[in-house]
């Protein structure tokens, strides 16, 4: 077997949806299980629909994902230039080439003469008018007019397109790796434009072209692409690489969470989560759409998501490193069927990436959410709530947001608790239980446990009675780590200071 090349070919018109980091994804894992490699080119031909900055951020969003690239417009390699519009004068020859076989022709038809022709084929019953077998002899291109008219016509300037010459009633084959033989009659194509009036080829001419100079082994790329897969294997033919057709796969769509269809940034923002990997700003209107990195997901918690819609193991195994997605992953596993995303599952992925963390890793990243709200902390305190807080937490900001209280004392405190559990007798047994703290000669959550159960029994009182009083006091809120834990790293000082404090304010 030849070497494996593939390809991740995005446009810049536009941040990178979930979708397309899939696509990205799913190339990057079968040419690294194959031991091959990873191209990125930037298929810019459309340059009315150019965004700017959009180049920009496709490759810093795929840097943060861990995807990387063995050629591409940043690193280089043999089989550059890897931007479309740089390859430029490459493409006409190869379109002249089709013309000049027989397999294309020139096209002189004004946007007022396409419009006429279509409205011609609905008045006589076609619904889904086509340029093709059928309506090429009516209209103004190289097989209709005189071979003068045409010359003259090249020779003036006028603007011209080069459509292929779709060939009547035959039957393109391709075996698709994930979905199978696919039959297309020719019929039901129509003659498309493979080279534009402003010089550039259309997507169809320049990929096929690309993926053969780039000596592409495999395409792998969204379902919304196999419609154009027949056409793609006869430009193959007809420019004399058939042996050279690379193996297709069509992966199945990301589908929304609720109903059908494919998922959309409408979606994302009508149910509340992200649809692009990083956040982007549009540079016309200034608008922030959410990105997953902003949201506080762990980049391999992300990836390991993306890698299950639409395939799977065939085990029980979830969570895999990129690593092991290298090792796991194959196109057969992939799935025809379209693949619902699960926001929920998301979050679970992240919060076991988040709890498989060390807490010297938690506190690194808590240190910069810290920081950012003006709280200074030593290093080790807060690995230590790290610790306490993991197993609460999805994400890193959790803890801050949940977790306040371990850098300054409440201000307010859990009204629903309050109104529950702090009874007429409440500040009795709390003032009686701080003086039974303060006595507390090694201050470790065992022995405030040990202190606390103590009291309870000769006082003859449940859980119940004093405990949530207890944690509204340190803490503010009804519900947390254990809080014998808790009083353990804010120390004794701190934790009869926020008793006493609790019994004059809640009294």
């Amino acid at each position: 077997m030849s070497e494996v090349r593939v390809r991740f070919a995005p446009s810049p018109t536009g941040p990178l949806h979930i979708g397309g980091v899939r696509t990205a994804l799913y190339n990057y894992l079968f040419a690294k299980n194959k031991g091959g490699k990873m191209i990125l080119r930037i298929e810019d031909t459309d340059q009315a629909r150019f965004v700017e900055g959009a180049e920009k951020y496709i490759i810093d969003s795929l840097k943060w994902c861990g995807i990387e690239f063995d050629e591409s417009v940043i690193v280089g390699g043999d089989f550059g230039p890897y931007k479309q519009s740089e390859r430029k004068e490459m493409y006409l020859p190869y379109a002249e080439q089709l013309v000049k076989d027989g397999f294309a022709y020139y096209a002189f038809d004004t946007s007022e003469g396409l419009t006429a022709m279509r409205e011609r084929m609905k008045e006589a019953g076609v619904p889904s008018p086509q340029y093709n077998a059928v309506t090429r002899t009516t209209m103004q291109n190289s097989l209709a007019l005189s071979e003068d008219e045409v010359n003259k016509r090249m020779q003036d300037g006028d603007s011209y397109v080069i459509r292929i010459k779709m060939p009547r009633n035959e039957e393109v084959k391709l075996n698709d790796i994930i979905r199978g033989w696919v039959v297309v009659n020719t019929n039901n194509m129509d003659d498309k434009v493979i080279f534009k009036s402003d010089g550039m080829p259309t997507y169809h001419l320049a990929n096929v072209v690309d993926d053969y100079t780039m000596k592409i082994s495999h395409v792998i790329r969204g379902e919304e692409w196999l419609p154009s897969a027949p056409l793609h294997v006869l430009l193959y033919r007809y420019l004399g690489w058939e042996d050279k057709i690379p193996e297709f796969a069509h992966l199945p769509l990301i589908l929304k969470p609720d109903g059908n269809g494919k998922l959309s940034k409408r979606d994302g923002d009508r149910l509340g989560f992200p649809v692009f990997p990083t956040q982007w700003t549009n540079p016309e209107t200034g608008d922030v759409s959410s990105g997953y990195r902003e949201s506080g997901y762990i980049s391999d918690a992300f990836i390991n998501m993306l890698s299950f819609l639409g395939w799977n193991p065939g085990t029980t195994q979830e969570i895999f490193s990129m690593e092991g997605l290298i090792e796991a992953f194959s196109l057969e596993r992939v799935g025809k069927a379209g693949a619902k995303f699960d926001f929920d599952k998301t979050r679970w992925f992240n919060q076991q990436y988040l709890r498989a963390k060390t807490k010297e890793e938690l506190s690194q990243d808590l240190q910069v959410i810290l920081k950012e709200n003006g709280v200074e902390a030593e290093d080790d305190f807060v690995a230590t709530v790290c610790e306490q807080l993991k197993e609460r937490a999805t994400f890193i900001k959790d803890m801050w947001e949940e977790g306040k209280y371990y850098f300054s004392a409440p201000t307010s405190y859990d009204e629903k608790t309050i109104r529950k559990k702090w009874k007429e007798d409440t500040p009795k047994y709390m003032t009686e239980l701080k003086y039974r703290i303060e006595e507390i000669s090694d201050f470790n959550s065992e022995n405030i446990e040990k202190e606390f159960k103590s009291y309870l029994e000769e006082n003859e009182l449940g859980m119940g009675k004093l405990l949530p009083a207890f944690r509204v006091s340190l803490t503010g809120l009804g519900m947390g780590p254990s809080l014998f834990d808790i009083a353990s790293l804010l120390g004794k000082e701190e934790t009869i200071k926020r008793m006493e404090t609790a019994l004059e304010k809640i009294n």
